[in-house]
């Protein structure tokens, strides 16, 4: 296979596209683990929350409260938006790059 048939196929990854590749990886990682889809979410979740709380303001505490009660009363929202954040509701441009 040719080097530009190669880059014809790379598809550009989302933000959210790529920490969940990020949280297969570390999934794997932990093996056969008991409860290692937790404690992956929970690195993730400790991680976004301290930048939350470095960049959010002084108000960061409200965004999060936000996706959390959309996550609970609006579970179909809450889906509306993932989708959208992955890319699946708008086209992917080709790149060279997986990253």
């Amino acid at each position: 296979m040719s080097n530009k048939e190669q880059q014809d196929m790379v598809v550009e990854f989302t933000p959210l596209e790529k920490i969940e590749a990020l949280y297969s990886e570390l999934t794997d990682w932990y093996g056969e683990a008991d409860k290692k889809e937790l404690r992956v979410a929970a690195k993730l979740l400790m991680v976004s929350l301290e930048k939350f709380s470095l960049y959010g303001g002084s108000d960061w505490h409200d965004l999060v409260n936000e996706y959390v009660d959309i996550l609970k009363n609006d579970p179909e929202q809450f889906q509306k938006i993932l989708r959208s954040n992955r890319g699946e509701l708008k086209d992917k441009k080709s790149t060279g790059n997986y990253h």
